[in-house]
């Protein structure tokens, strides 16, 4: 079936998201701060945001467990534009030229508080003609309802689709309800993978 549309993650595909951007200006010691990172304000608990949970909830929440690094949890959400890296250009700039001949979209795992402001900053989300955000919709990858979700409001095809995420996870969601996927990781050049798929 020939691919018709192309889904891109946001987060690790397009745009550099990282906090230890702004946690290696608010730690002296590393070693600090990687434990901050892993065991308070961790992926798990981000995560819960990205399904919906308010960020003020989510805060305060987190400063009674943690009373010590009452002031650095609060500093995730307050500075966390200081955690936008920038677009990853390499990627971002094949939207133009695949926009002559697919129709593209976005399906990200990302807070509805926080969504706004990278929505105002980087202009290539006006190419898309349509996303799914998780906590808009109280739903994130890799449950399934979320990929249906997209299908339906958008009227697409799963087998016509191509899904482009940085998490293996979501990927094997996407791949079990029929959508042609590329794990973007590491290293790897997705202009050379479009190429390869004759995309471009």
């Amino acid at each position: 079936m020939s691919i018709k549309n192309i889904i891109f993650d946001f987060g690790g595909v397009l745009i550099d998201w990282n906090p230890r951007y702004l946690y290696e200006k608010v730690f002296q010691e590393k070693a600090e701060m990687d434990f901050f990172l892993k065991n308070i304000c961790n992926q798990e608990w981000n995560v819960k945001q990205d399904a919906g949970r308010l960020l003020s909830e989510a805060t305060v929440e987190l400063q009674k467990q943690y009373p010590k690094y009452k002031t650095e949890i609060q500093r995730y959400y307050d500075d966390w534009l200081l955690m936008l890296g920038g677009e990853i250009s390499e990627n971002v700039k094949l939207i133009k030229p695949l926009k002559l001949k697919y129709k593209l979209f976005g399906l990200t795992n990302w807070s509805a508080e926080t969504f706004p402001i990278a929505l105002n900053r980087y202009s290539f989300f006006r190419d898309l003609d349509g996303m799914v955000v998780s906590g808009n919709e109280k739903m994130i990858k890799p449950d399934k309802s979320i990929y249906e979700l997209l299908l339906k409001r958008y009227h697409l095809q799963a087998n016509e689709s191509l899904f482009i995420d940085d998490n293996f996870e979501n990927i094997v969601a996407a791949r079990e309800l029929g959508f042609q996927t590329i794990h973007f990781r590491e290293g790897s050049v997705l202009e050379e993978q479009f190429r390869l798929m004759n995309l471009l």
